[in-house]
């Protein structure tokens, strides 16, 4: 059952955070602006960061569909919006011509109806949908073609698609949009211009050992506030790719599911892979590296009377 959308930044907050999603206030501000005025989210950020879960969480909360459209390069109109049902349209070609019910003239109209439409997600987002109008996830947006963005343009401009067969299909009420990138390209200004934009860094400790209690509750108190320690300090080097929210939370499940109660050097190296991606990275880290942070780490929570 579709949920009313949330009244104020202060709802949001607590919408998102009932269905395990822990955002900062101005994300929470950014998201609230974006469903009341109904204007597409941006969401930029390094990978692993939460971007993605955001449309994932609003779609659960509210009850909305949720579609997604994973971008890549060479995105084209048929995989993201619609493309004809060849095989149907033969054989009903192949029917017509066997039984001669139809000339060629009305066959032609006839094989063109929407019957014969396939809907890829930007249709489907548009069409309706019997909870309101569904999540569209437009995911790593910069991976997609600048010509594909151009077209995006047009969609998110009036929300509505025209398909010369068949005409202009336009939304009753528009999706509930977000985008996110990682940055690999500049997304164009005319695009930003459309959206309300936020960009999504990585958590406080406080937050990330809030998001650990929230989508892995259970886990050892002591155990979280020491891999959110670490993590952070892990973000402080100088490596290709950093550690995101979900890296953090695989290393996580990855040390209670070995029992782990007490991280050690030895721990840290035969886990790292769960953390960093990149094998210059691991090599970086391991070892001397890996015990050095520990133990600053170490240091920092008997400090603070955690140790």
């Amino acid at each position: 059952m579709a949920a009313d959308l949330p009244r104020s930044i202060d709802d949001t907050t607590t919408l998102l955070r009932e269905s395990g999603y822990i955002p900062d206030r101005p994300l929470a501000t950014a998201t609230f602006l974006a469903l009341e005025l109904g204007r597409p989210l941006f969401l930029e950020g390094e990978a692993g960061v939460g971007k993605t879960e955001i449309a994932k969480t609003l779609a659960q909360a509210l009850g909305r569909d949720l579609v997604r459209l994973q971008c890549y390069e060479g995105l084209d109109l048929a995989s993201a919006v619609y493309e004809w049902n060849y095989q149907r349209q033969m054989l009903e070609i192949r029917m017509a011509e066997a039984t001669g019910d139809a000339s060629r003239e009305s066959l032609a109209q006839d094989i063109f109806d929407r019957r014969f439409l396939i809907s890829r997600p930007l249709l489907q987002a548009l069409e309706p949908h019997a909870g309101g109008a569904p999540v569209l996830l437009i995911d790593e947006l910069d991976r997609t073609d600048e010509p594909f963005e151009a077209f995006l343009l047009e969609v998110l401009s009036d929300y509505q698609i025209t398909i010369p067969e068949v005409g202009t299909i336009k939304a009753e009420t528009p999706p509930i949009t977000i985008i996110t990138s990682n940055r690999t390209r500049e997304i164009h200004d005319a695009l930003k211009r459309r959206c309300f934009y936020h960009w999504v860094d990585y958590p406080t400790a406080e937050r990330e050992h809030e998001i650990i209690q929230s989508r892995l509750p259970g886990v050892d108190e002591r155990l979280s506030r020491m891999i959110v320690d670490f993590v952070q300090e892990l973000r402080k080097k100088d490596l290709f790719k950093l550690p995101g929210v979900a890296e953090t939370l695989d290393w996580t499940r990855a040390l209670t599911t070995l029992d782990v109660l007490v991280i050690t050097p030895e721990v840290i190296n035969d886990t790292l892979g769960t953390l960093l991606k990149y094998q210059d990275d691991i090599a970086k880290i391991q070892g001397s590296e890996a015990a050095s942070i520990l133990r600053e780490v170490t240091m920092k929570a008997q400090a603070a009377g955690r140790g």
